[in-house]
């Protein structure tokens, strides 16, 4: 599901979400399945949104296949733990006994001969408790590897046990001086040192993970499910390109040499400075401006588009609208049958018309009207929630038949689902090669977006205000004195039939 639901019995909302058929053996099941812990709908967004975004993380990882740790990636790994170990033991910390710091030097040496021909517990009681602990050391790692999605080998598994053993280590050492009263002592992540230690080398200073900068991001701007994937893909990409997952490590010369990469590999430049260069650069200075990072490498680094006439994109002509709409008479899917009409007189996007329910389509004060709310899936922006007046043209040609018969939910049943729980997704694919296959190819037309295009140039010809224009199609107005008031669904109306309906000529 692409939103929280909420539990019938409990109240409280819940993730769910299908795992990919090619992920299920490695997972081991069909489902993710997380309780966000709250009752709380907002709240139920952010967590939710938060935890697909580990997902997508974790599942990305499984796909990767065997992961190979450095010492370093361990420890950066491990350090999640030490506030785990506090915060469990922060009340009682004299409780604490799983751990004995004492022994923590002999851990990992191997069993003495006399050891191994006892049996486990009658002899040596410290290297039974020794035993326990790199059972504790392993269990942690596992736990770390299953929360990312990791595969690793025997070695890196026992690199990331025995880091979780320091982080362990210095968490207990935190604890036991807390519990003798020793003034001073604080509790700090294992980014630091949390108590002066003379046995055991101190962890590398933390570098902040793609990872950590990306939650960061989804935390702070709350991104739609899509643009999150995109981010993410990009991130990966770069990481790739890089051969590291580290922020930290970053430097304006990564990104010189990687858009020079992407220049070398034929891609546009518009591509590059606004779906490469830019989303990087968005989630590094979300971290500069919490202090995750010193500055943003990729602050200054970009590159020069020349605008082309001829790339320009355009609103369908008259002959080309007729030539969609003639068509899609003749379609038995109501996706091509109605979609293209929705937009050419709505001016709306594909997503939004894809996501209508037959509940968003009614009467107000005597005028039919479609509501295009976030309940029924993610809008572009605020301003795009609204309620339009259905257009003569369609009233005409059927539509509320259409609607009237067909059940409570969504309009277009044929049209599945995305990954992201969006219909719009698929709508803007299998419109689009439709479009195509009537012979429409100039690329600067857009076989969706381009109707919205369409309906601003016939609000000009037409003489329509064009404040109500904007209002229809979802618009933020330009000016402060367009935002005092509401646009009435009747002047709504009014301006929307001076677009007179195109003559076709049915065959």
């Amino acid at each position: 599901m692409a939103r929280p639901f909420k539990h019938p019995k409990t109240g409280m909302y819940w993730l769910r979400r299908r795992v990919p058929a090619d992920l299920i053996p490695i997972i081991g099941k069909r489902e993710e399945l997380l309780s966000l812990k709250t009752k709380d709908a907002g709240e139920a967004k952010r967590l939710h949104a938060m935890a697909l975004a580990e997902i997508d993380a974790r599942w990305a990882t499984l796909r990767a296949g065997t992961t190979k740790l450095t010492e370093r990636e361990a420890a950066e790994i491990a350090r999640d733990l030490f506030d785990r170990w506090i915060e469990l033991h922060r009340d009682e910390p004299s409780q604490q006994t799983r751990w004995r710091t004492d022994l923590f030097e002999n851990l990992w040496r191997p069993p003495t001969a006399d050891e191994l021909s006892h049996p486990l517990g009658e002899i040596d009681v410290d290297g039974v408790k020794r035993r326990e602990m790199e059972a504790l050391a392993f269990e942690g790692a596992d736990t770390l590897l299953q929360g990312r999605g990791l595969i690793t080998d025997g070695e890196s598994r026992g690199k990331l046990a025995r880091a979780v053993a320091l982080v362990l280590q210095r968490a207990s050492l935190a604890l036991a001086a807390q519990a003798r009263g020793e003034p001073g002592v604080t509790f700090v992540s294992s980014e630091r040192t949390a108590l002066p230690m003379t046995s055991a080398p101190a962890l590398p200073k933390s570098a902040l993970s793609f990872d950590d900068a990306l939650k960061l991001w989804v935390l702070e701007r709350r991104p739609r499910e899509k643009t999150q994937y995109e981010w993410r893909r990009i991130m990966n990409e770069f990481a790739t390109f890089v051969g590291h997952r580290e922020a930290g490590r970053l430097t304006p010369d990564d990104f010189i040499r990687w858009k020079q990469s992407l220049l070398e590999a034929g891609r546009s430049t518009k591509t590059i400075r606004d779906a490469k260069l830019a989303p990087i650069r968005a989630i590094l200075q979300i971290a500069v401006e919490n202090r995750k990072l010193d500055g943003n490498p990729a602050e200054k680094v970009t590159v020069t588009v020349k605008k082309v006439a001829a790339d320009a994109r355009r609103d369908f002509t008259e002959e080309e609208a007729v030539t969609v709409l003639k068509a899609s008479l003749s379609e038995r899917k109501p996706v091509l049958r109605w979609v293209p009409w929705l937009c050419a007189y709505s001016g709306a996007r594909v997503s939004e018309v894809c996501q209508l329910r037959r509940e968003d389509v009614f009467q107000h004060e005597g005028i039919w009207v479609m509501r295009f709310s976030a309940e029924a899936g993610d809008l572009k922006t605020a301003s795009s929630e609204r309620t339009v007046p259905v257009h003569s043209a369609l009233l005409e040609n059927g539509f509320l038949v259409f609607v009237q018969t067909t059940k409570s939910g969504p309009l277009f049943v044929d049209l599945p689902p995305d990954t992201f729980g969006r219909r719009g997704g698929n709508g803007l694919k299998v419109i689009g090669r439709w479009v195509r296959s009537l012979g429409l190819k100039d690329p600067r037309l857009a076989p969706n977006h381009s109707w919205r295009h369409r309906f601003k140039t016939m609000g000009r010809r037409y003489d329509l205000r064009l404040d109500i224009v904007d209002a229809m199609v979802g618009h933020a107005p330009n000016k402060v004195g367009d935002r005092y008031g509401a646009h009435p669904v009747s002047a709504m109306r009014r301006e929307m039939e001076k677009i007179p309906s195109l003559i076709l000529e049915r065959s």
